[in-house]
């Protein structure tokens, strides 16, 4: 397993690659902004807007893969803040695919996105996550500080009320 750092080319010729990731986590439950229903057009679209963003500086596309000739998994850093906040990244879309999982994937992902986010400059680093699901157990045993918990903030994929824990951990 190799972890990647995408740029906006690499992660447009991935678009199809990722979107099988996107499409098998909303497959499995997993409250990651998208409902029930993603259509391959739309999940590829939603990664040529990331490639977009990273294009433009905005934020870090993080890979794993190509395991036999696949990528498994994949981890966002979003680096473009407000003028107050140069210190501050967020995760987002820390997704890996269901038949990877318990693998340290996810792990070698976070530890890529926190390593890539010093780089460039950030101290501190923000997410929000499903309060008890397998990221968040995750982000816990990484040293990821509770922030607090919204109950009934976002949806599941079959539009059901779930509960998000906002977390942050200092990278410096």
């Amino acid at each position: 397993m190799e972890i990647h750092r995408l740029d906006a080319d690499t992660a447009h010729a991935a678009a199809p690659a990722l979107a099988d990731i996107l499409m098998d986590c909303i497959a499995g439950g997993a409250s990651v902004s998208f409902m029930a229903g993603l259509t391959r057009a739309d999940a590829e679209d939603f990664w040529h807007d990331v490639a977009a963003s990273v294009g433009r500086g905005e934020r870090l596309l993080i890979a794993a893969g190509p395991d036999q000739g696949e990528f498994v998994g994949t981890v966002q850093v979003i680096v473009s803040t407000p003028p107050n906040q140069p210190h501050r990244g967020e995760i987002a879309k820390m997704l890996v695919r269901r038949d990877a999982r318990h693998r340290g994937v996810g792990g070698a992902l976070m530890d890529e996105a926190e390593t890539a986010a010093r780089r460039v400059g950030k101290t501190i680093l923000t997410l929000d996550t499903v309060t008890g699901g397998d990221g968040y157990r995750l982000y816990r045993r990484q040293g990821w500080q509770i922030a607090g918990e919204i109950p009934d903030y976002a949806l599941w994929p079959d539009g059901s009320l779930c509960p998000t824990t906002f977390m942050w951990k200092r990278i410096a």
